[in-house]
């Protein structure tokens, strides 16, 4: 047959026919590949969709509360944040609905580059909020119990009676790394893993000191959740950064959320003093679990209506995270896992977090009985950030100026929104501290 049509069609015409054969298979191919491809394309984005958590829309707030919230939490922040040279954002939500939120300064302070909605800010401490929340996502699973010692993981860590919960919960009795590691030798030129600091308590462990029985009491410490981290990883065999935008940061959508590795050195927001001087980063800055989420206000109260959600908590694994477990004091005030918090004498209850690292520092309170959110992140130290809680009686009676401990009397001007202040120690001008005693006041949040 080939023959016969060789014979037939002069050479020149059976060019022409051969390539548009090719021409015409080409083609065909290029569709083929190009609709595999497509399907491939769908396939991964219905993946990606069977991951989202769709949460609630945010709920309705009446027009008048809606009005009065806004004037209240203006006012607050003209008075105490603008006039303080606030550099960062404030939000204020009820039902999930934002109310009030405002911006203000530069990511770069000598720069154009405005902080906006979408700007990430280290919150610090605050992290610890989404490290015990792993944790617990992972007891909720059936991947540990709370109260396994963390030996039964790491079988080296030569640490009785230290469990995931007094982990959780600040009441391991464990040193803390922000200190031994410089007191024991650490070259400051390198920069400190969760590895190394579970190393130095195993190798190190005859020369430390402040080393307590655990759970007899509370001590803040920032070991505790760097450990935590490190269980993550082991019990999933996944990088804690990545874990958490699989867990959380992904299924929220918290697009502008993100763990802080040496990779983001060059594009994460920098810190600054009071002063408005850059500080650099340090030896210290590579350890997370106790710090470096960095995160915008939008995303906060994404996770906080997450939170409240029951999409992904039950309700026995939130009792547990907001019951308070240090009841040797006295006092309002106490720690769950994961989470402060100030229970008052009339029965009302503020869940909240404080953060402070390097210039940053943050607060991200919420008000169950009313649905209420409060979040200030800043990249400038800003000592009244701290005061956020001064909000809650916005939205309730909460508590009276002289309840806080240790509180400062508010303005006559901002009697009924502006109550109690921080710590006396945290009023304290920093120019008159020690590099010591600054240190001393992180480790607090």
């Amino acid at each position: 047959m080939i023959s016969a049509f060789r014979t037939q069609f002069p050479c020149y015409i059976q060019r022409k026919i051969s390539l548009l054969f090719f021409l015409i298979t080409f083609f065909l191919s290029l569709f083929c590949m190009a609709a595999c491809h497509s399907s491939t394309r769908t396939i991964v984005k219905d993946k990606l969709s069977d991951s989202l958590i769709p949460l609630p829309a945010p709920g309705i707030v009446k027009a008048d509360d809606s009005a009065r919230i806004y004037k209240s939490c203006e006012i607050w922040y003209d008075t105490i944040l603008k006039k303080s040279g606030f550099n960062g954002g404030m939000l204020v939500a009820q039902n999930g609905k934002i109310i009030f939120e405002k911006y203000a300064g530069t990511i770069h302070l000598k720069g154009t580059d405005s902080i906006t909605k979408e700007t990430p800010m280290h919150i610090a401490s605050i992290s610890k909020t989404f490290t015990a929340m792993c944790i617990l996502k992972l007891y909720q699973d059936k991947k540990l119990s709370l109260d396994d010692e963390y030996s039964k993981y790491f079988p080296q860590f030569n640490y009785p009676g230290v469990t995931i919960r007094t982990l959780l919960d600040h009441r391991s009795g464990l040193p803390n790394y922000l200190y031994f590691m410089d007191a024991l030798g650490w070259n400051k030129k390198t920069f400190i893993t969760n590895k190394d600091v579970l190393d130095y308590l195993i190798s190190k462990k005859n020369q430390l000191q402040n080393i307590t029985a655990p759970n007899t009491h509370f001590t803040y410490c920032n070991t505790n959740y760097a450990l935590l981290a490190l269980l993550a990883e082991k019990i999933t065999g996944t990088a804690f950064p990545e874990l958490m935008k699989q867990t959380f940061f992904d299924p929220l959508q918290m697009k502008h959320t993100y763990i802080y590795v040496p990779a983001d050195s060059a594009v994460a927001t920098p810190s600054y003093d009071w002063r408005g001087n850059q500080i650099a980063l340090e030896y210290l800055d590579d350890v997370y679990g106790d710090k470096n989420v960095y995160t915008t206000p939008e995303d906060l109260l994404i996770w906080d209506r997450a939170l409240r959600s029951n999409l992904i908590f039950s309700k026995e694994t939130l009792e547990q995270a907001y019951t308070g477990y240090s009841n040797e004091k006295p006092g309002i005030k106490n720690y769950g896992l994961g989470w402060r918090m100030n229970t008052y004498p009339n029965g009302k209850k503020i869940i909240y977090h404080n953060g402070w690292w390097h210039g940053s520092n943050a607060a991200f309170v919420r008000l169950f009985d009313e649905n209420a959110t409060i979040i200030i992140i800043g990249n400038k130290f800003n000592r009244n950030i701290y005061k956020a809680k001064e909000l809650s009686n916005i939205f309730g009676n909460y508590f009276e100026a002289e309840s806080e401990e240790e509180a400062e009397p508010p303005s006559d001007s901002l009697q009924k929104t502006v109550l109690p202040s921080l710590h006396n120690k945290l009023h304290k001008p920093l120019q008159k501290n020690s590099p010591k005693t600054r240190l001393k006041l992180q480790k607090h949040f």
